[in-house]
C-alpha cells in the first residue's frame, strides 16, 4: 500500500486567538507522529496552492469575496463567535484545497492507494454562505464536487467521524443525491443538527450518539447505519472526514472512543472502498483538539491507511 501524506508550513501560519482550541499546535502534534519510525513508508507531498475557482464548486462567488475581504492585513479578525483569520488564512484555506483536490487527483489517477490530508483551517462546518466552527471553507465538499467534474465520479459518499455533526457539508448537499454524507457525532453538543429525521433527498444518514457514548455504540452505529447506507450507494470515491475529537481525551465533548476505535472505523471504509471505489479513499483531517489523543489517534488512523 501506497500512502500519500498532504501537510504544508503554510497551514501554521492560520493564526487564532489565545487558548483558541483550533491552534497551529495541533499539526505539530501529528508532525511529531508522523516522523516515528512506523511511518518511513508514507509518501510525504507538500500541499499544492488551490485554485480558487474551485471554491465555487461549494460556496457561492459572493460569499468566497466576503471572506477574503474578511481576511486582516495584521493580527487576528473574527468571523463569527467561534471562527478567526488572520493575513495568511486565506492562503492556508486556499492550499488546504489545493491539497484537498490533488489528493482526489492522486487516487483517480491510482498514482497511490490512499491519501491523508493533514491541513487546516478544517471545513465540515462551513455552510454554502455560512464561515462557522472554525471553518472557512468546506474541503470535503469542494473535493467531493472536483472528482465529480474533473474525474466523472457519479457518486461520492462523504464520512464525517468528528464528534460534531457537518451541518456544512450537509447543508451544500441536502438535495444532491448524487453525494452521500453520512455522520456519527454527539447529539446534544455544537452546531445542533444531525437528527435522524435530517435525510435531505435520502442521501443524508446520520448517525447521533448519546453524550459518555462508548465504543460499543460508536461501532454500532457504523455498523447498522453507515457501513449498509455505502453498500446500498456503490460510491465513486469516499472521503472522510476525520475528526478526533470523539477521542476520550477531547475538551470539547463526551464520546469516550480511544486510538483503536479509529483504526478500526478506518479499516471498515478501506474495505467498502475496495468493493465499490477502487480503493479510491481519502481523508482530510477536521477536528481533535487534545494533542495527545489527537496524534494517537492520527497515527492509528494513517497505520492502518498504510497497511491496507
Amino acid at each position: 500500500m501506497i500512502t500519500r501524506l498532504y501537510t504544508h508550513p503554510i497551514y501554521l501560519e492560520h493564526l487564532t486567538p489565545a487558548g483558541h482550541p483550533e491552534r497551529p499546535d495541533r499539526l505539530r502534534a501529528i508532525e511529531r507522529i508522523l516522523a516515528e519510525a512506523d511511518f518511513d513508508r508514507l509518501d510525504r507531498q507538500q500541499s499544492p496552492e488551490g485554485d480558487a475557482a474551485t471554491i465555487l464548486y461549494a460556496h457561492p462567488e459572493e460569499y468566497v469575496e466576503k471572506v477574503k475581504s474578511r481576511i486582516p492585513a495584521e493580527g487576528i479578525a473574527r468571523i463569527d463567535e467561534d471562527t478567526s483569520a488572520s493575513p495568511k488564512s486565506w492562503d492556508a484555506a486556499l492550499t488546504a484545497i489545493g491539497a484537498a483536490n490533488a489528493a482526489v487527483d492522486d487516487v483517480f489517477a491510482k498514482s497511490v492507494d490512499n491519501v491523508f490530508v493533514a491541513s487546516r483551517p478544517p471545513g465540515h462546518h462551513a455552510e454554502k454562505v455560512t464561515a462557522m466552527g472554525f471553518c472557512l471553507f468546506n474541503n470535503a465538499a469542494i473535493a467531493a464536487r472536483h472528482a465529480q467534474r474533473a474525474h466523472g465520479a457519479e457518486r461520492v459518499a462523504i464520512v464525517d467521524w468528528d464528534v460534531h455533526h457537518g451541518n456544512g457539508t450537509q447543508d451544500i448537499f441536502w438535495d444532491d443525491p448524487s453525494v452521500l454524507y453520512c455522520s456519527t457525532h454527539q447529539m446534544p453538543l455544537y452546531p445542533g443538527t444531525g437528527a435522524l429525521s435530517e435525510t435531505g433527498a435520502g442521501n443524508i444518514v446520520n448517525a447521533p450518539l448519546s453524550p459518555n457514548t462508548g465504543s460499543d455504540i460508536f461501532r454500532e452505529a457504523f455498523n447498522t447505519r453507515v457501513l449498509p447506507a455505502l453498500d446500498r450507494f456503490e460510491p465513486d470515491l469516499i472521503i472522510i472526514s476525520a475528526g478526533f475529537d470523539a477521542h476520550h481525551r477531547d475538551p470539547l465533548a463526551e464520546i469516550n472512543l480511544d486510538e483503536d476505535d479509529f483504526d478500526w472505523a478506518t479499516g471498515e471504509l478501506m474495505g467498502k472502498a475496495d468493493r465499490w471505489s477502487n480503493g479510491r479513499l481519502v481523508s482530510l483531517l477536521e477536528g481533535g483538539y487534545d494533542l495527545q489523543g489527537l496524534s494517537f489517534s492520527v497515527g492509528a488512523h494513517v497505520r492502518r491507511l498504510m497497511k491496507g
